[in-house]
């Protein structure tokens, strides 16, 4: 387990810092809108194998991974702006060649066509539109024709939500998680793709539940669950932060959810 001082954010104050950061440093390990469920599809339908040089968009803490090193795949190269998770991730040294390189997701230096799988999760939505399509657009160039791009993303509901309650959401999103969080319809998810040159050939949804806690139990274990209370049992700051998240998102429940999407790069 990551020490908390090591972690990204680890300096800043738990009432500033970013809300996927706070979850971080109180033990929250799966910070992904869908949870387990929808990663472990995501990777599914990837079909990573043996073959496969892959590259992770913001891998974070490694979480995914580690599932992806399960799979041995041939490579596999994170892009990660952070330090502190960058060498997180270079820890994880069993199975294929790792490494992890501290670059923007927008221009990660590496070589046309050289994957063929890129993913990212729970980074696109933090992403303002014009962010979104660079990075989309440079996942498309990583991957060599055939190759298969996977995200992992928060999703508004229902899919024609019309623009005045989408930005109500997300400004009330914003202003809780300390960070701006712009997310999509499905639809608008899959032109992202779209416009980039992909053929979207998978979809798969689940609920938005990340801080109840029937999901926090499925994504954590025991163990993991009881080390995320005794914290927040200790930091009152922490724990009136991860309540607030926790009161927006039930707030906006019905126009809430999680989707992943495979685009592959036709040619």
């Amino acid at each position: 387990m990551p020490d908390p001082d090591q972690l990204p954010g680890a300096a800043l104050d738990a009432s500033r810092m970013p809300g996927h950061w706070l979850l971080a440093r109180l033990g929250k390990r799966v910070l992904r809108p869908g949870g387990r469920e929808l990663t472990g599809a995501m990777l599914d339908a990837l079909d990573i194998d043996s073959g496969d040089r892959v590259v992770e968009l913001a891998p974070g803490l490694g979480t995914t991974t580690r599932l992806v090193l399960a799979r041995n795949p041939a490579s596999y190269i994170g892009i990660e702006r952070d330090p502190a998770a960058a060498a997180q991730v270079r820890q994880l040294t069993t199975g294929p060649p790792v490494d992890c390189r501290i670059a923007d997701a927008e221009t990660t230096g590496l070589e046309d066509g050289g994957a063929t799988v890129v993913f990212g999760e729970a980074m696109l939505t933090m992403q303002p539109d014009p962010a979104k399509l660079r990075i989309v657009r440079e996942a498309a160039r990583l991957l060599r024709p055939g190759g298969r791009y996977g995200i992992h993303e928060l999703c508004l509901l229902p899919d024609d939500l019309d623009e005045s309650a989408a930005e109500r959401v997300r400004a009330d999103l914003s202003r809780t998680i300390r960070i701006g969080a712009r997310p999509s319809t499905v639809p608008e998810w899959r032109r992202l793709l779209e416009s980039a040159g992909m053929s979207v050939v998978h979809e798969a949804r689940a609920p938005m539940r990340l801080l109840e806690p029937t999901r926090v139990l499925r994504d954590e274990g025991v163990r993991g669950t009881a080390r995320i209370l005794r914290r927040l049992a200790t930091d009152p700051v922490a724990r009136r932060r991860v309540l607030a998240m926790r009161s927006q998102f039930r707030r906006h429940r019905h126009h809430l959810g999680a989707v992943s999407l495979i685009g592959r790069v036709d040619g």
